[in-house]
């Protein structure tokens, strides 16, 4: 019995150890530089955008789509000359469209990092709070060192006043 009880005791010690040892969420610093890490991608995007559509727009223009055509023959010029504008046009408000989409992001990213850097400032300013695992950690290792000295200390009154009824039966005898 008191083996089993022992052993609870100590299974109870290490899994309250161990639950305080699980990783804290993440804090607004750690945030703060995955959002800087998304911005910079996001940069990288919007800039390589930008060179495309820049290159388009350098394509569209007359001389340009005629020097692109200038090998290949045929009866229609005019035709494969419209058909190479439109297709390029095409391609540009594709990557305009794109384009949009990434400077969206790229605003809403950096009202986000602003927002963080307010957060992560906060946080750094203040002190760092006890959570409750570190609570039920520490009075649980107290409470449980009560119970292993009290329950010790039971156990020895008990002892102590089960020697002293044999001796009384003894002595009764």
């Amino acid at each position: 019995m008191k083996v089993k009880f022992l052993l609870l005791v100590i299974i109870l010690t290490f899994a309250a150890s161990g639950y305080a040892q699980e990783q804290p969420p993440a804090t607004a610093a750690e945030s703060l530089e995955k959002l800087r890490a998304q911005l910079l991608e996001v940069q990288a995007k919007e800039q390589e955008l930008r060179d495309r559509a820049q290159q388009l727009e350098e394509s569209l223009k007359p001389e340009n789509i005629e020097h692109s055509l200038a090998g290949v023959g045929s009866t229609r010029p005019e035709e494969l000359r419209e058909f190479r504008r439109r297709q390029l046009s095409k391609e540009r408000d594709g990557v305009l469209a794109q384009l949009k989409l990434v400077e969206t992001s790229r605003q809403r990213l950096e009202t986000a990092i602003s927002s963080a850097e307010a957060l992560a400032y906060q946080q750094s300013a203040r002190p760092t709070p006890i959570n409750e695992f570190q609570l039920v950690t520490v009075t649980g290792v107290w409470g449980y060192r009560w119970l292993l000295f009290g329950g010790g200390g039971f156990a020895a009154l008990a002892l102590a006043g089960g020697v002293l009824l044999y001796r009384r039966k003894i002595r009764l005898r």
